[in-house]
Protein backbone atom coordinates (compact mmCIF):
# COMPACT_ATOMS: atom_id res chain seq x y z
CA UNK A 1 0.00 0.00 0.00
CA UNK A 2 1.00 3.09 -0.71
CA UNK A 3 2.58 5.39 2.00
CA UNK A 4 2.23 9.27 0.71
CA UNK A 5 1.91 11.74 3.40
CA UNK A 6 -0.11 15.32 3.28
CA UNK A 7 -3.79 14.89 2.05
CA UNK A 8 -3.87 14.99 -1.13
CA UNK A 9 -2.55 14.27 -4.59
CA UNK A 10 -3.11 16.08 -7.70
CA UNK A 11 -2.84 13.71 -10.95
CA UNK A 12 -2.81 15.59 -14.27
CA UNK A 13 -3.62 13.71 -17.46
CA UNK A 14 -1.24 15.06 -20.57
CA UNK A 15 -3.08 17.94 -22.99
CA UNK A 16 -3.38 16.40 -26.52
CA UNK A 17 -0.11 15.76 -28.21
CA UNK A 18 0.57 15.97 -32.07
CA UNK A 19 -0.74 12.50 -32.59
CA UNK A 20 1.97 10.73 -35.63
CA UNK A 21 1.40 7.47 -36.51
CA UNK A 22 4.83 6.55 -37.72
CA UNK A 23 6.47 8.07 -34.08
CA UNK A 24 5.91 5.95 -31.20
CA UNK A 25 3.31 7.38 -28.62
CA UNK A 26 6.25 7.96 -25.84
CA UNK A 27 7.68 10.40 -28.34
CA UNK A 28 5.09 12.30 -29.05
CA UNK A 29 5.01 16.08 -28.27
CA UNK A 30 1.97 18.21 -26.86
CA UNK A 31 0.16 19.75 -29.81
CA UNK A 32 1.05 23.60 -29.89
CA UNK A 33 -2.85 24.15 -29.22
CA UNK A 34 -2.57 22.15 -26.25
CA UNK A 35 -0.56 24.25 -24.30
CA UNK A 36 -3.34 26.72 -23.52
CA UNK A 37 -5.80 24.07 -22.35
CA UNK A 38 -2.54 22.50 -20.04
CA UNK A 39 -1.94 26.39 -18.89
CA UNK A 40 -5.64 26.62 -17.78
CA UNK A 41 -5.01 23.72 -14.97
CA UNK A 42 -3.10 26.05 -12.98
CA UNK A 43 -6.44 27.20 -11.50
CA UNK A 44 -6.91 24.19 -10.05
CA UNK A 45 -3.80 23.66 -8.34
CA UNK A 46 -2.21 25.77 -5.65
CA UNK A 47 1.40 26.98 -5.87
CA UNK A 48 3.92 26.34 -4.90
CA UNK A 49 3.69 23.16 -5.34
CA UNK A 50 6.16 19.77 -5.87
CA UNK A 51 6.14 18.66 -9.76
CA UNK A 52 6.56 15.57 -11.23
CA UNK A 53 5.82 14.01 -14.49
CA UNK A 54 6.42 11.39 -16.73
CA UNK A 55 9.27 10.83 -18.92
CA UNK A 56 7.00 10.89 -22.08
CA UNK A 57 7.18 14.37 -23.69
CA UNK A 58 3.56 15.28 -23.66
CA UNK A 59 3.11 14.60 -19.99
CA UNK A 60 6.53 16.73 -19.46
CA UNK A 61 5.26 19.38 -21.35
CA UNK A 62 1.61 19.65 -20.11
CA UNK A 63 2.92 19.28 -16.76
CA UNK A 64 5.92 22.50 -17.34
CA UNK A 65 2.92 24.50 -18.60
CA UNK A 66 1.17 24.17 -15.22
CA UNK A 67 4.17 24.71 -13.21
CA UNK A 68 5.31 27.67 -15.56
CA UNK A 69 8.42 29.07 -14.03
CA UNK A 70 8.61 25.75 -11.18
CA UNK A 71 10.96 23.00 -11.45
CA UNK A 72 9.32 19.93 -12.85
CA UNK A 73 11.29 16.89 -12.03
CA UNK A 74 11.08 13.52 -14.41
CA UNK A 75 10.19 10.10 -13.63
CA UNK A 76 10.06 7.01 -15.80
CA UNK A 77 7.70 5.40 -12.66
CA UNK A 78 4.93 7.78 -13.98
CA UNK A 79 5.14 6.31 -17.46
CA UNK A 80 2.30 4.97 -19.84
CA UNK A 81 1.45 1.34 -19.82
CA UNK A 82 4.08 0.06 -21.83
CA UNK A 83 3.49 -1.52 -25.65
CA UNK A 84 3.95 -2.34 -28.62
CA UNK A 85 4.03 0.15 -31.34
CA UNK A 86 1.40 -0.57 -33.39
CA UNK A 87 -0.78 1.74 -35.34
CA UNK A 88 -4.08 1.51 -34.32
CA UNK A 89 -7.13 3.17 -35.58
CA UNK A 90 -8.56 5.07 -32.52
CA UNK A 91 -11.50 2.35 -32.26
CA UNK A 92 -9.35 -0.31 -31.86
CA UNK A 93 -7.04 1.69 -29.45
CA UNK A 94 -9.70 2.56 -27.64
CA UNK A 95 -11.24 -0.95 -27.36
CA UNK A 96 -7.69 -2.46 -26.22
CA UNK A 97 -7.49 0.18 -23.51
CA UNK A 98 -10.72 -0.75 -22.46
CA UNK A 99 -9.87 -4.54 -22.42
CA UNK A 100 -7.02 -2.98 -20.10
CA UNK A 101 -8.72 -1.26 -17.71
CA UNK A 102 -11.14 -3.99 -16.93
CA UNK A 103 -8.03 -6.90 -16.30
CA UNK A 104 -7.17 -7.91 -19.58
CA UNK A 105 -3.56 -7.85 -20.95
CA UNK A 106 -3.66 -7.32 -24.66
CA UNK A 107 -0.68 -9.23 -26.18
CA UNK A 108 3.14 -7.48 -25.59
CA UNK A 109 1.72 -4.82 -22.88
CA UNK A 110 2.92 -4.45 -19.63
CA UNK A 111 1.56 -6.43 -17.10
CA UNK A 112 -0.57 -4.06 -14.74
CA UNK A 113 1.26 -5.63 -11.78
CA UNK A 114 3.87 -4.05 -12.94
CA UNK A 115 2.64 -0.81 -13.67
CA UNK A 116 1.19 -0.32 -10.53
CA UNK A 117 4.15 -1.48 -8.74
CA UNK A 118 6.30 1.07 -10.69
CA UNK A 119 3.67 4.21 -10.72
CA UNK A 120 3.10 3.68 -6.39
CA UNK A 121 6.97 3.50 -6.17
CA UNK A 122 6.96 6.65 -7.79
CA UNK A 123 4.29 8.42 -5.92
CA UNK A 124 6.28 7.47 -2.57
CA UNK A 125 9.31 8.94 -3.63
CA UNK A 126 7.79 12.13 -4.98
CA UNK A 127 5.27 11.70 -1.96
CA UNK A 128 8.11 11.73 0.44
CA UNK A 129 9.79 14.91 -1.49
CA UNK A 130 6.70 17.23 -1.61
CA UNK A 131 5.85 16.72 1.98
CA UNK A 132 9.85 17.77 2.91
CA UNK A 133 8.87 20.81 1.30
CA UNK A 134 5.75 20.73 2.97
CA UNK A 135 3.85 21.11 -0.77
CA UNK A 136 0.92 19.65 -2.43
CA UNK A 137 2.42 16.67 -5.34
CA UNK A 138 1.08 17.53 -8.44
CA UNK A 139 2.14 14.10 -11.13
CA UNK A 140 1.98 15.18 -14.70
CA UNK A 141 1.15 11.22 -16.31
CA UNK A 142 -1.32 9.86 -18.36
CA UNK A 143 -4.50 7.90 -18.66
CA UNK A 144 -4.22 4.35 -18.32
CA UNK A 145 -1.02 3.70 -15.89
CA UNK A 146 -2.37 6.44 -12.99
CA UNK A 147 -6.34 4.38 -13.57
CA UNK A 148 -4.72 1.22 -12.68
CA UNK A 149 -3.05 2.64 -9.68
CA UNK A 150 -6.11 4.33 -8.02
CA UNK A 151 -8.68 1.68 -9.09
CA UNK A 152 -5.52 -0.62 -6.73
CA UNK A 153 -5.55 1.84 -3.91
CA UNK A 154 -8.64 4.31 -3.60
CA UNK A 155 -12.33 3.92 -4.40
CA UNK A 156 -12.59 5.18 -7.84
CA UNK A 157 -16.44 6.61 -8.46
CA UNK A 158 -17.25 4.31 -10.76
CA UNK A 159 -15.44 0.77 -12.11
CA UNK A 160 -11.74 1.42 -14.13
CA UNK A 161 -12.59 0.99 -17.74
CA UNK A 162 -15.41 4.11 -17.18
CA UNK A 163 -13.33 5.92 -15.27
CA UNK A 164 -10.49 6.11 -18.19
CA UNK A 165 -13.03 6.59 -20.52
CA UNK A 166 -14.35 9.93 -19.28
CA UNK A 167 -10.63 11.32 -18.61
CA UNK A 168 -10.55 14.26 -21.11
CA UNK A 169 -7.02 15.90 -22.61
CA UNK A 170 -6.19 17.43 -20.25
CA UNK A 171 -7.59 16.41 -17.57
CA UNK A 172 -6.94 16.72 -13.50
CA UNK A 173 -8.01 14.55 -10.57
CA UNK A 174 -7.76 15.10 -6.70
CA UNK A 175 -6.83 12.30 -4.39
CA UNK A 176 -8.09 13.40 -1.46
CA UNK A 177 -5.95 10.98 1.02
CA UNK A 178 -7.76 11.55 4.41
CA UNK A 179 -11.19 9.83 2.75
CA UNK A 180 -9.02 7.88 0.48
CA UNK A 181 -11.54 9.18 -2.59
CA UNK A 182 -10.90 10.04 -6.51
CA UNK A 183 -12.33 13.01 -7.55
CA UNK A 184 -12.10 14.97 -11.16
CA UNK A 185 -11.83 18.48 -10.81
CA UNK A 186 -12.22 19.46 -14.35
CA UNK A 187 -15.52 18.45 -15.40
Amino acid sequence: MTAVQGERVIVVRHAMPAVDPDVPSEQWQLAQESRVAARLLRLHVCHPAYYVASTEPKAAQTMQEIAGAQRVVRDAGLAEVHRPHVWFTDEGYHSAALAYARGECPEGWEPRDQVIERFDAAVVRHAAAAAAQNRTLVMGTHGLAPTVWMASRYQLATDPARFWADLRFPDIVEIDLRASTVSCLTH
